[in-house]
């Protein structure tokens, strides 16, 4: 069953708070600490419409704001700001449902924050990370020098993504995700651009694409939660000795 969201505040660091909101249904099985992206902070309808149909899944989350957003700023903070606020969220979440095994990521920007927060230190408790759209590069100016900080992750990586992203091709995302090995599982969303929209034309909804989005997302989090602690990490070091010379 579904629930309210209720406001939280959270200590970044001692001059520095800011919003978050906290949904959790009763018999939640996993909390999903959830990152907005660059344009658009935790109150977008996107993000709002996830933290309410993952609740009707059984999935907890606690969307926050970067501290940015949290004072209307346009430019996004600068990546050291932006992991600390990560770390406090993921701290925030675990006094909040200490009961539940915690996923992290979020849209674009968030997920990328994430990710690289946890490449630098292990988020504690954090079983897997999940990308709602992972950004590898700005528009129209492909790189992979992104994804780099990927391979210093070692728990399993989601990413969720749709097929006209501009900002992450499935011809770019499929050797990534090949080459960082077990760790990494890749979901293809027919026609969806970067902020999951897709034409009229495809004879699908929006709504309709989030719905295959999370499903997908609730069915990787139950896999990720069946995984003894620690065994992903297993996986990597056994693809490593596989990979070497």
């Amino acid at each position: 069953m579904a629930s309210s969201a209720e406001p939280v505040s959270i200590a970044v660091d001692g001059a520095v708070r800011v919003s978050a909101l906290l949904q959790s249904p009763s018999r939640a099985r996993a909390c999903y600490v959830l990152a907005h992206g660059a344009g658009a902070g935790m109150t977008h309808p996107f993000l709002a419409a996830v933290a309410q149909e993952l609740a009707e899944r059984g999935i907890a989350t606690l969307r926050y704001q970067f501290p940015y957003m949290e004072v209307r700023g346009k430019r996004p903070d600068a990546p050291k700001t932006a992991h600390a606020t990560v770390r406090a969220a993921v701290a925030e979440a675990m006094h909040r449902e200490p009961a539940l095994p915690l996923i992290a990521g979020g849209k674009s920007f968030g997920g990328r924050m994430t990710s690289q927060a946890q490449a630098v230190a292990p988020l504690p408790h954090v079983r897997g990370l999940a990308f709602l759209g992972f950004p590898l590069h700005p528009a129209g100016r492909p790189s992979q020098e992104r994804a780099q900080h990927l391979f210093d992750v070692t728990i399993p990586m989601l990413f969720l993504q749709g097929t006209r992203d501009a900002l992450a091709a499935p011809q770019e995302l499929e050797p990534l995700c090949a080459a960082l090995g077990p760790r990494a599982t890749l979901k293809l969303f027919e026609k969806a651009d970067h902020s999951f929209r897709v034409p009229a034309r495809s004879g699908l909804k929006d709504a309709q694409v989030r719905g295959y989005i999370l499903d997908a997302l609730a069915a990787w989090i139950d896999g990720v939660l069946t995984r003894p602690v620690g065994h992903q990490a297993e996986d990597l070091i056994q693809k490593e000795q596989k990979t070497e010379p």
